[in-house]
């Protein structure tokens, strides 16, 4: 599913060797006793996350390993190694900073916020594993997918379209055993009394609407939809509340937020969250593929409905333009797509203006965002960090822009149809 940035990794070599790094025995003490206080994690979040996920993977993978060897080295140490390898750790960085930013400065919030943020990093592996088994790609940040590497690990000794079979099967069951993992870690973890019930519900909705959003993103590829209100539904389920919103939302949780400023976090989390989706729909075309770890056009071969495309296609429609509508069409779901095809799109995209509408409406749900993060009632370091963080996640500069007029009505411009 399109829920992953750019900077997210998650491949491994064809035939991965060795456990992950070893890690303390005790479960719920993550690292060295100042590892989870909240002064020590604020500078190098992503590292504290890591060392969690570490420990974690090590006593799963000694499980796997006890289980049985063979699905150990298939497909447990691939989710591992998925995982620890894991990009900037977009979404634990989120519950962190919402967290801190509501106030949160014990050291049972934070083990919490480590412990969900590494539960977040292990579902987003199992949306990836999926969603490249979803898509065909065969690559992830430059190296083979999970499908892809499992199958060429097994080409000689299971011939004739079998070592496919093989990878596909084994993705599914990578991604579910991730997912799995994803769940023990939650249920394993000690929420502070004040937001646990909250924490519960929260995780339970995020991983529906994860779910909701790849199926309006694999029906809309099916059936060559061209709506705008649907490509940014799709968006929306998938990006804006599973891999910002709801993380957002986990840490204020974490910290006993009151529901204004958790409301305040949502909206922000869902203007930034959009944003997020639209900026990674232009990167699919025009992002440098040494950056992506892609080539470019992928989403136009599989013919996704990207909020990009079906913009670009109403508005050629709308103005009689049949030679853009042609170009699209044509392009659209072409599997063999060549990359000198992809220029002629680009110009479409520009000459219809559907690639400055989609790059103001990025800067519109920033400020949207960044609006209503100045609304609430937060700590201002942890506010601050935030801010940044909204801002990078979509694709924008990290000074503090002013809020725009629209930063008190995000729900109407993420539900917007678009025109």
């Amino acid at each position: 599913m399109r829920a992953s940035h750019p900077t997210d990794r998650r491949a491994d070599a064809a035939h991965p060797t060795g456990p992950p790094p070893a890690a303390p025995a005790d479960r719920h003490e993550p690292c060295p006793a100042d590892g989870f206080r909240p002064a020590a994690v604020d500078r190098d979040v992503s590292a504290a996350v890591g060392r969690v996920l570490a420990q974690v993977l090590a006593e799963h993978l000694a499980r796997a390993r006890a289980l049985d060897p063979l699905f150990a080295r298939d497909v447990a140490d691939r989710v591992a190694r998925f995982t620890l390898d894991g990009g900037k750790r977009l979404r634990s960085r989120l519950v962190w900073w919402a967290m801190r930013a509501c106030g949160g400065r014990d050291d049972v919030a934070a083990r919490a916020a480590l412990r969900t943020g590494a539960a977040l990093e292990l579902i987003q592996t199992c949306a990836l594993a999926h969603d490249d088994l979803m898509d065909g790609a065969g690559t992830r940040r430059g190296r083979p997918a999970l499908h892809a590497s499992v199958a060429a690990q097994y080409r000689r000794t299971a011939p004739d379209g079998r070592a496919e079979r093989l990878g596909e099967a084994a993705a599914v069951l990578a991604g579910d055993l991730a997912l799995a993992w994803a769940d023990d870690l939650i249920a394993d973890t000690v929420v502070p009394e004040r937001g646990s019930r909250r924490v519960r519900e929260l995780w339970r909705d995020m991983r529906t609407e994860m779910v909701a959003g790849q199926y309006l993103d694999v029906q809309g590829q099916a059936t060559r939809s061209h709506a705008v209100p649907q490509a940014v539904r799709a968006a929306t389920l998938k990006s804006a509340l599973y891999s910002v919103e709801r993380p957002m939302a986990l840490g204020a949780a974490l910290a006993g937020a009151d529901p204004a400023t958790t409301a305040s976090l949502c909206a922000a989390g869902r203007c930034a969250g959009l944003a997020f989706q639209l900026r990674d729909d232009i990167d699919d075309l025009y992002a440098d593929p040494d950056r992506t770890g892609k080539p470019p056009g992928g989403d136009l071969r599989n013919g996704k409905p990207t909020y990009l495309f079906t913009v670009a296609r109403a508005w050629a429609d709308a103005a009689g333009d049949l030679n853009a509508l042609a170009v699209l069409d044509e392009a659209h779901g072409r599997a063999d797509l060549p990359e000198s095809a992809l220029d002629p799109v680009r110009r479409v995209l520009v000459t219809t203006g559907a690639l400055r509408a989609v790059e103001d409406r990025i800067g519109r749900l920033a400020r949207c965002a960044v609006g209503q993060l100045r609304s609430a009632r937060l700590e201002p370091t942890g506010g601050a960090e935030l801010e940044r963080l909204l801002l990078r996640v979509a694709g924008l500069p990290t000074s503090r822009p002013a809020a725009g007029p629209l930063s008190a009505a995000p729900v109407a411009e993420t539900e917007e149809s678009g025109r």
